[in-house]
């Protein structure tokens, strides 16, 4: 397909992909750029290549992610194809599926979330932080497939003002059919941003990419 993001640059941090134990995509939100996401990465391990896809605008999509699938087209599922051809950029290289991991921040959190959902495997991991699942509603039976224990972190503010808990609470339990190893955090008054705990956590999730590979 093409779309409105499909002629946007995907940025890169760290190893060469053909050279990288593992590799991470980073997805940023809305209003930010792929090279701002990028940045998480000066924290994180050598050894591993780091890619961040760039959407039209800094946009993923117009209207909230609560909203009807259809008002949030074409931008929805053309940042879901910058996702995967990110990934595919990976797993061209002869990177492991299981050895690549996702990140995202709030819209890039809600796509890297949706994606994995939509393309279930084992990957590496999923740090989905201040974020959750695409639409109006959530139908646990529309989720098919088997995630085979990926690592999924789920971490946002109990008073998000972006990010209802109880879809937070939906996602879960939508990871956890999918048979993905499920982590929720969600922290008392934090509002919408990253902490140092999540910080922690994705660190943590990315040198397990490489001790996998070990």
């Amino acid at each position: 397909m093409t779309g409105p993001h499909q002629d946007q640059p995907l940025k890169r941090a760290g190893a060469d992909p053909a050279a990288a134990e593992a590799s991470v995509v980073l997805v940023h939100g809305r209003g930010a750029t792929a090279d701002s996401i990028l940045q998480m990465a000066d924290a994180f391990p050598d050894g591993v290549a780091y890619l961040a896809p760039q959407a039209a605008r800094n946009t993923w999509y117009p209207n909230p992610f609560t909203a009807p699938v259809e008002t949030n087209e074409p931008g929805r599922s053309s940042g879901l194809r910058a996702v995967g051809d990110a990934v595919a950029v990976a797993t061209d290289a002869e990177i492991p599926r299981e050895r690549v991991a996702l990140v995202g921040f709030s819209q890039g959190a809600c796509l890297a979330s949706e994606f994995l959902v939509r393309n279930p495997d084992r990957y590496g991991g999923l740090a989905a932080l201040s974020g959750g699942l695409v639409g109006e509603s959530i139908d646990p039976d529309e989720y098919q497939g088997d995630l085979q224990d990926t690592p999924v972190f789920l971490g946002c503010s109990d008073v998000d003002p972006h990010i209802p808990v109880e879809r937070v609470h939906e996602t879960t339990a939508v990871f956890e059919r999918l048979g993905a190893d499920v982590t929720e955090r969600l922290y008392d008054g934090m509002g919408h941003g990253v902490n140092a705990d999540e910080r922690r956590v994705v660190a943590d999730m990315v040198a397990d990419l490489l001790d996998d590979g070990e």
